[in-house]
């Protein structure tokens, strides 16, 4: 009988947005909009819209149609990965790097 861990429900990049999204409203106490991931991924606005979309139709995440601000990671927050510092890309002015430069990032948004 083999003691294997399951695998992961969700692709890396699927579960970097899911931590993404868990760690932005527990520090803002509310969901990120889509530019919030955008600007921390260094991505554009139809690739991160593909990848919300992707993740409410397998049943990650629930938003309500056209209300800004309204996605919920329905996972258990346990199962989620750590959220990993992402590369700087020289187009995208960007404070990522480290855990710190992320609550950073996140309080000058206010």
């Amino acid at each position: 009988m083999s003691t294997l861990s399951p695998q992961p429900k969700f692709t890396d990049k699927q579960g970097q947005y899911l931590a993404f999204i868990h760690a932005y409203a527990l520090v803002n106490g509310r969901p990120p909009a889509e530019a919030d991931m955008e600007r921390f991924f260094g991505v554009t606005p139809p690739s991160v819209h593909r990848m919300i979309v992707e993740l409410e139709e397998r049943g990650f995440i629930r938003r309500l149609p056209r209300q800004p601000r309204s996605i919920e990671v329905i996972l258990d927050p346990s199962e989620l990965p750590r959220l990993l510092p992402q590369p700087i890309k020289s187009s995208v002015q960007s404070t990522r790097g480290s855990p710190e430069a992320l609550v950073t990032w996140f309080c000058r948004r206010r």
